[in-house]
C-alpha cells in the first residue's frame, strides 16, 4: 500500500491518499508497456516517404553504348539506379504503419505504467486544480509551488476541463489530459505526473470493473 501525500496549490501538504498500484496492475511487464509504446509510436507516423524508381525519373531508356568492344562495363539506361540522376532500386512507398494491439492489451498498459509512477514517485497529489478563469501565471505559480516546474509533466484531470488546459498549453514541457486520454505513452513520457483527487478516484474505480487476463 502506497501513502501519497496531497497537496493544495501552495505545496502545503493537507493530508493523504492510500492507492495500492498492485489495485491497478498486480504486475509490471515490460514488454508489454514496451509493444504497447511501439504501437503508439508507429501510429504517430504519416508514412508519406516516397521516391522515384527508375521507371519515374527523366531521362532516356537507350542503351548508352554497344555491349562489346569499348572497354567499359557493360551499361544500359541511364536511369540505372547505379548512375547518378538514376531511380532508386528499391524505391520508398507511402504505406501505413497503424496497427492496433488488443484494447484490453491497452488498458492494462494504461494501469502498469500508472502503477510504475507510483512506485517510482513520480506522482503528485493536489486536493483540487480547477480555476476560475484560463490564466498561464496561476498555473505556472502552482507547479512551481509543488516542484514541478522545469520538467515535463502530464496534468490529469478527471474530466476535461478548458480553463486548466487554456492555461497549462503554454508552458513548455506541460500537457493536460482527463483520465479518458491516458494510455501507456503519455503516461511514461513525462518526468512527472500531476493528478487531482478526483482524477485519482476516477483511475481507481475504472480499475476496479472486471477485466480479463491479458497474456
Amino acid at each position: 500500500m502506497a501513502t501519497l501525500p496531497v497537496y493544495d496549490r501552495t505545496g502545503h501538504e493537507v493530508g493523504s491518499y492510500e492507492l495500492d498500484p498492485a489495485a491497478l496492475a498486480p504486475r509490471i511487464s515490460k514488454q508489454l508497456l514496451h509493444d504497447v509504446v511501439v504501437m503508439y509510436q508507429s501510429n504517430l507516423r504519416l508514412g508519406t516517404a516516397k521516391s522515384k524508381s527508375r521507371g519515374e525519373v527523366a531521362g532516356t531508356t537507350k542503351k548508352m553504348y554497344r555491349q562489346k568492344g569499348t572497354g567499359n562495363a557493360r551499361a544500359g539506361s541511364r536511369r540505372s539506379g547505379i548512375r547518378r540522376g538514376g531511380g532508386h532500386i528499391f524505391a520508398k512507398r507511402p504505406r501505413d504503419w497503424t496497427y492496433r494491439l488488443p484494447r484490453k492489451a491497452l488498458q492494462l498498459a494504461t494501469r502498469m505504467a500508472l502503477a510504475s509512477k507510483i512506485r517510482d514517485g513520480q506522482m503528485v497529489v493536489i486536493d483540487d486544480l480547477s480555476l476560475a478563469s484560463p490564466k498561464t501565471k496561476d498555473m505556472a505559480g502552482i507547479l512551481r509551488a509543488l516542484k514541478c516546474d522545469g520538467a515535463n509533466v502530464l496534468v490529469t484531470t478527471a474530466a476535461h476541463d478548458v480553463n486548466v488546459y487554456k492555461s497549462a498549453r503554454n508552458i513548455a514541457g506541460v500537457t493536460v489530459q482527463p483520465v479518458s486520454g491516458l494510455n501507456a505513452l503519455n503516461v511514461l513520457a513525462p518526468h512527472k505526473l500531476l493528478v487531482t483527487k478526483a482524477a485519482l478516484d476516477a483511475i481507481r474505480k475504472q480499475a476496479a470493473r472486471p477485466a480479463e487476463a491479458v497474456r
